[in-house]
């Protein structure tokens, strides 16, 4: 089919019944928000574990498996996340700009489909919470249309038309000052938009940056569940990274390693969340070296800080491995102190991080939990020079689409997120760093890091795979 051709006749989404009909609702009746319950949405995930395997499944099967699993989530986002997230953030219609060459960072999320100009996916906000029509302007193709989400594919040239008809009083765009994956219009798209909207509604844009976030960062359980599975593929990649399978100690670099992962993301179709896997090594010092030529010995403390891209979904993780010295059959006393310290610190971080009305809130709430039990609060890297205390850095933030994501966050580094209501089930990322001085360093502090990734829960945090409780042994 044409992507010019109208066919405002295509079928209407296998998934979800066509909207009624009549004209457009007033959306100034908005509804207050009400937290989304997490009940069931685990179950899903956690029936991924026994099927996860290191093989590629078999030839010919996984491309349209892949896509349908996209379909399902696309099609549940739209019918049960959608319409919420536009009632909360006053949008009558969210419009996304894209043309051939620049894609929006939500193309994925929307549906993908070729783009060969202009194109534009609309959708349109009935004001009383029900289904939002959804709109495919300019774009088409295989995928998108098969996918059954969509109820009108329509020529590009027809957008202003299309929204003059539906008269919407607050158009949400995706321009963000703060979070990335929420700005994908670009200023010429935005003038050219603009233009095509005419004096009337082209003055009714407004930013979509919270809406995207929203609409994000609530979870539908098949998204817990595929995220929990690119957690588990994350882990079974980094710990045989860290294992005899792949060092030898004495001849293997640390860039070595990067490439072995490397090569077993392009064996499995996979992503990288942050491009070269930062494998390094931690000294006396702080980090001597990070995915370099520089040998891996006997005697070294080694940190991995990596995450995977699978589907739409980009997880956050570190592991920690020690490489044993001739007779040695476990890590030194000193390393293996302080690593327990920081497993003591995120005992406390999961037992504090619960919903609350901002993630500010929860995150002051864990930081006095931290420090109600003897650890130290610093700055990022700026450990004290007192032996007898544990100093300790936390970011606990938003994950999932993107390695760090943008919904939201405990983070330090995400001001505008830590402003956003932490609800059930949000993907965090449970990160920390934790300095305890080591006797055979000469009380040179051991700067462990800690990072796996969980759902919040009205329970709290919930992991989503196992995960770092040892020291790797790399013998």
């Amino acid at each position: 089919m044409s992507v010019t051709e109208d066919t405002q006749s295509a079928r209407p989404s296998l998934h979800s019944p066509p909207p009624a009909p009549g004209g457009r609702r007033s959306v100034s009746a908005r509804r207050p928000a009400a937290r989304p319950s997490t009940r069931g949405l685990l179950l899903a995930a956690t029936l991924l574990a026994a099927g996860i395997t290191a093989a590629p499944p078999a030839e010919g099967q996984e491309s349209r498996r892949r896509w349908e699993r996209m379909c399902q989530i696309r099609a549940e986002k739209f019918d049960l996340v959608l319409p919420k997230a536009m009632q909360d953030n006053d949008l009558d219609m969210w419009i996304v700009v894209m043309r051939e060459g620049l894609l929006d960072p939500l193309w994925e999320a929307l549906g993908r489909g070729y783009v060969g100009d202009w194109a534009y996916y609309v959708f349109t906000n009935p004001g009383d919470g029900g289904r939002v029509e959804r709109a495919a302007l300019g774009v088409g193709g295989y995928m998108l249309q098969q996918c059954g989400v969509y109820d009108r594919f329509v020529p590009a040239a027809a957008l202003a038309g299309f929204v003059a008809e539906r008269d919407p009083d607050r158009i949400g765009v995706n321009m963000a000052p703060a979070i990335g994956g929420a700005d994908g219009l670009s200023h010429t798209s935005y003038l050219h938009l603009k233009e095509t909207l005419g004096p009337v509604y082209g003055e009714r844009l407004v930013s979509a940056e919270r809406f995207v976030s929203d609409f994000r960062a609530t979870r539908t359980a098949m998204e817990i569940a595929t995220f929990a599975e690119a957690g588990e593929i994350s882990r079974e990649i980094a710990e045989r990274a860290f294992s005899n399978e792949v060092i030898e100690p004495g001849v293997t670099a640390l860039e070595d390693v990067a490439w072995w992962i490397w090569d077993r993301l392009l064996e499995r179709g996979l992503n990288s969340s942050f491009d070269m896997p930062s494998i390094y090594i931690t000294g006396p010092l702080g980090i001597e070296s990070t995915s370099s030529a520089r040998i891996i010995q006997r005697g070294d403390l080694l940190m991995i800080d990596w995450g995977v891209g699978y589907l739409d979904f980009y997880t956050d993780m570190k592991r920690v491995a020690y490489v044993l010295r001739e007779g040695e059959t476990r890590a030194p006393p000193g390393l293996q102190l302080a690593f327990d310290r920081a497993v003591e610190v995120r005992d406390v971080m999961k037992a504090s991080i619960k919903p609350a009305a901002t993630a500010r809130e929860a995150l002051d709430a864990t930081w006095a939990a931290i420090e109600a039990a003897g650890f130290n609060r610093i700055e990022f890297n700026q450990p004290t020079a007192d032996p007898a205390v544990t100093d300790v850095v936390i970011g606990p933030h938003s994950v999932g689409n993107w390695g760090h994501g943008i919904g939201p966050s405990l983070a330090f580094f995400n001001p505008t997120q830590l402003t956003y209501e932490l609800r059930p089930g949000t993907l965090i990322s449970v990160e920390l760093f934790a300095y305890t001085a080591n006797p055979e360093w000469d009380n040179a502090k051991v700067r462990i890091p800690l990072e796996d990734d969980a759902v919040v829960t009205e329970r709290g945090v919930e992991w989503l795979y196992p995960v770092n409780n040892r020291i790797l042994l790399v013998r």
